[in-house]
């Protein structure tokens, strides 16, 4: 069921189902974060789906609850951790058609090494959302908590949830089992 699932959510679904199965999902510890995740985005229709995959996003890193790297890239084979606080969401949510525009994203990509950062720009603490206390990602410099719940042992379904953002952003995180 839980192979099924995760298909479902990498071809695409629509907010309320993405949200139906988050709720359905068992909740995460802290301490089940620690590594190193691959991540990749589920469609919903959300304005900022395709961004992160576009722009070379990588994953996630979690070293310890007050140690968490929350936008790891991928750039000429190295992988780096990225200082949110730079990111413009806000300006890609206004104009979506822009931050999706191939020229865009090319000087973006270019950029991303300029914005390295080796410092936790994140922490992990419990919190309820939805009616379950569960591992959250609370950013240091932005207005976003990343809730997590569990699809198996080593693959999580995050939702992203942004102050004035309608619906949640919703990805996938795959353990990287030689990053453990």
């Amino acid at each position: 069921m839980t192979g099924e699932v995760i298909a479902e959510l990498e071809v695409g679904v629509t907010p309320a189902r993405a949200l139906e199965i988050f709720d359905a999902l068992p909740a995460v510890g802290i301490e089940e974060m620690y590594g190193r995740w691959a991540g990749s985005e589920s469609p919903t229709g959300n304005p900022l789906d395709g961004l992160l995959g576009a722009y070379g996003w990588h994953g996630k890193r979690f070293s310890s609850a007050d140690g968490v790297a929350p936008l790891i890239f991928a750039h000429n084979g190295e992988l780096f951790g990225v200082e949110p606080a730079v990111i413009p969401v806000r300006l890609a949510l206004r104009f979506p058609r822009l931050a999706h525009h191939p020229a865009v994203v090319a000087a973006g990509r270019l950029c991303l090494p300029l914005l390295k950062t080796g410092r936790p720009k994140a922490r992990l603490r419990m919190v309820v959302y939805r009616g379950v206390a569960t591992a959250t990602m609370i950013y240091d410099s932005q207005p976003i908590n990343d809730h997590f719940r569990r699809l198996d042992a080593d693959t999580l379904l995050g939702l992203m949830d942004l102050r004035g953002l309608s619906e949640p952003f919703f990805f996938l995180l795959r353990r990287e089992i030689s990053a453990r």
